[in-house]
């Protein structure tokens, strides 16, 4: 990367931040601090500079690209949702799994050297490890588990399909001729 888009991710979420800035200018509910801007930069510079440099690679093809966006995409807005509402309960621990499994998919990221195959493996085991994050805290902590178990699961299911699906498309990409774009 060139420091033309270095620049550019840093710049790109400063629009959608200006959202929230107004929303605490006009609105006494909207109550970001300081501290929240600092952390949704971050969120969505860094979701914007893992898909620079996982989906614009010199290998990849458009499946491989899809299959990126979609899992760079789904540990967006896990960790979005996390950060913001919770996705299990108020206070419940089981919600800090969901950082540790999207630790574990930016770990093995970097293990899989960006190969399809292995981001294949990688994406299908962000899955299965998704799915067992409401299980263990139900079992673990069932006494702050709002909105519910169904609507738990239920959301928590739409990510494991997000990474599921992006697996399948990995796998996908790795039996594709690869195209030479940058």
């Amino acid at each position: 990367m060139q420091f033309k888009d270095y620049l550019i991710v840093a710049l790109a979420p400063l629009p959608v931040l200006v959202i929230p800035l107004v929303g605490n200018a006009v609105s006494p509910e909207w109550k970001w601090t300081w501290h929240d801007f600092v952390v949704a930069w971050v969120i969505l510079a860094g979701t914007a500079f893992a898909y620079r440099l996982l989906a614009t690679r010199r290998h990849a093809n458009f499946t491989y690209r899809l299959a990126a966006g979609l899992a760079i995409a789904a540990g967006f807005l896990l960790t979005w949702i996390n950060l913001a509402v919770q996705v299990i309960g108020d206070n419940n621990p089981g919600n800090l799994l969901y950082f540790v499994v999207v630790l574990a998919g930016l770990v093995g990221v970097v293990l899989s050297r960006s190969q399809p195959a292995n981001l294949a493996r990688l994406a299908f085991a962000l899955a299965a490890a998704l799915f067992l994050v409401p299980i263990v805290a139900l079992r673990l902590w069932p006494e702050d588990f709002s909105p519910g178990p169904a609507k738990v699961l239920l959301l928590n299911f739409a990510f494991v399909a997000m990474f599921a699906t992006s697996g399948v498309l990995f796998r996908h990409a790795a039996r594709q001729p690869t195209l030479a774009t940058s």
